[in-house]
């Protein structure tokens, strides 16, 4: 079959270079794309919201499946405007979407699904959310956008300054635009972190190997929260009792009572867990994979994800044979331009890719490049995602950080630590 990937991540890349792995597919493109796509599949200069065009183009190149990877165009409603073409597409609805696309929605849910998270309080007016804050005892908590903000919307606060400050850098200054016109505010959780992703289609639902992602940009998880800094699967934390207490207590009450409301879920359901003293409890929902989640995850995939996603996106994956996964660990380090987080220039020359990838078990999955001529060149904040597979985590983080010495560009930086939780 023929599979059109939308988005240009480094998630997209993963994607497309697994997809063309597949005894299913016969021709994988991607739009946009990357540079890294570019040269695993076939790009096609249509942007990820550009939902008519997308929808033109799959009809005229008669494509099978499309995967939609980035949230944005999930939520605008790009699975709705497909399947109302006669499209086969993988993804979430939009009224499912919305489990990603509000906070808001997404505590409440898990509050009638009898989800495990964190205590909260929603807000439309600063002044009552400053006033809540300055009423309450002296304690960390979370302010989080109800709406997309592209991974950055959830400012972790060690004390009540610092929260009256989020508070207005996301409802006053609206840093984080519209998605700032409601917050909720939450209680901080304690614990290590760890994504679950599972495969979903509307009623079957098949959890993929654990990770953990790293979302604070400096070693040691300090400074500011990213999209993710790196990530590792398999990860320790998650055993498997803790698996199966997940997909018992957050995975199946969501799928159940997102079918019973009317909006039965069909994609991926990203679960961003805290492993607390009294068991996981979920911090959010994504409604894809996540990146660079996906990178580790898909290195260990030995089964068809051709297969996998046009059975789900055709409500048969109980029909489907157990997953099968490459044992062996792997980590993934983002490589990320001077200024991220924050602002960043763009149209660096990247040096030594070639080299990078020619190392053992070394897989560079791109981020934010483009092509300019026969050079790939810096377009994102993270930019790669250098991915390796090893005997064990140590193994698997010395030989990503081969790849990562191999590849030089005007100030790029990456964390040292990626996976060190892991043997902790």
């Amino acid at each position: 079959m023929k599979v059109l990937v939308v988005g240009n991540g480094g998630r997209e890349h993963a994607l497309a270079w697994k997809l063309t792995q597949s005894p299913s597919v016969s021709k994988v493109l991607v739009a946009p794309g990357n540079a890294g796509t570019a040269l695993d599949a076939e790009n096609v200069d249509i942007q990820a919201t550009d939902i008519p065009r997308l929808i033109k183009f799959a009809q005229k190149e008669k494509i099978d499946l499309t995967v939609v990877g980035p949230e944005a165009p999930l939520v605008a409603g790009i699975v709705d405007a497909f399947e109302a073409a006669g499209l086969k597409v993988f993804g979430p609805s939009k009224a499912a979407a919305e489990l990603e696309g509000s906070k808001v929605f997404s505590k409440e849910l898990m509050r009638q699904a009898n989800v495990p998270t964190a205590d909260y309080r929603i807000f439309q007016s600063h002044h009552e959310a400053i006033e809540y804050v300055e009423e309450r005892e002296q304690r960390p908590l979370v302010i989080k956008a109800d709406g997309l903000a592209a991974g950055k919307g959830v400012i972790v606060c060690r004390n009540r300054t610092e929260a009256v400050d989020a508070i207005k850098r996301t409802m006053v200054m609206k840093e984080f635009g519209s998605a700032g016109d409601r917050i909720v505010i939450e209680e901080r959780l304690e614990g290590e972190e760890a994504s679950i992703l599972a495969v979903v289609d509307g009623s079957t639902i098949i959890p993929l190997e654990s990770a953990q992602d790293h979302k604070r940009a400096w070693d040691g998880d300090e400074g500011p929260n990213t999209g993710g800094m790196g990530a590792y699967s398999p990860t320790p934390v998650i055993t498997g009792e803790l698996m199966d207490e997940v997909i018992a207590k957050i995975l199946v009450p969501t799928v159940h009572t997102m079918r019973k409301i009317g909006r039965p879920f069909r994609g991926v359901l990203y679960a961003g867990l805290m492993l607390t003293s009294q068991g996981p409890k979920t911090l959010e929902f994504n409604v894809r994979l996540g990146d660079p989640e996906t990178q580790p995850v898909l290195m260990r995939l030995k089964s068809d994800l051709g297969q996998l996603l046009m059975a789900a996106a055709s409500g048969t994956l109980s029909k489907l044979p157990p997953l099968e996964w490459d044992p062996r660990p792997a980590v993934c380090v983002v490589m990320a331009s001077e200024g991220y987080p924050g602002n960043y220039p763009k149209g660096k020359p990247i040096r030594g890719l070639v080299e990078a990838d020619q190392q053992p078990g070394v897989k560079v999955f791109h981020a934010g490049t483009q092509r300019l001529g026969d050079q790939s060149v810096t377009d994102g904040g993270r930019v790669l995602g250098v991915t390796a597979l090893g005997d064990n985590i140590a193994d698997a983080k010395l030989k990503a950080y081969q790849g990562v010495k191999c590849i030089r560009w005007d100030g790029a930086w990456c964390r040292k630590d990626i996976s060190d939780k892991a043997r902790v």
